[in-house]
């Protein structure tokens, strides 16, 4: 099955946001699309703290999408450690496709998705 690892806040992280490598075995929140994320954060850390962090891959996530998101949509990292949707092929291309929503949000709110 797939396990959740730690690594060190590198800024004040929420549980459930997008995390990417910010350094030599730090995390921070994305920004935007970014294809060197790692996981979400399993629970709130600040900076230096630990933080456990759930892969990507195979995993059902739960994620604020600051623009909101249709169910079967191609996902991608967005600001504050959300997730956005877009065209599949142009985000596959771009190296920063994450997973597909499984529910539907609005802008502001959860959504489910599972990684790729």
């Amino acid at each position: 099955g797939t396990e959740p690892f730690t690594m060190t806040a590198s800024a004040t992280i929420t549980g459930g946001q997008v995390l990417f490598a910010s350094g030599v075995g730090t995390v921070a929140p994305t920004a935007g699309a970014n294809g060197a994320y790692v996981g979400v954060a399993a629970h709130d850390a600040v900076s230096t703290q630990r933080v456990t962090v759930w892969p990507i891959p195979g995993v059902v996530h739960e994620t604020t999408s600051p623009a909101g998101v249709t169910a079967g949509a191609a996902l991608t990292s967005s600001t504050a450690g959300g997730v956005d949707s877009g065209t599949l092929a142009t985000i596959a291309a771009a190296g920063t496709l994450m997973g597909t929503a499984v529910s539907t949000a609005t802008a502001g709110n959860k959504a489910r998705w599972i990684g790729r």
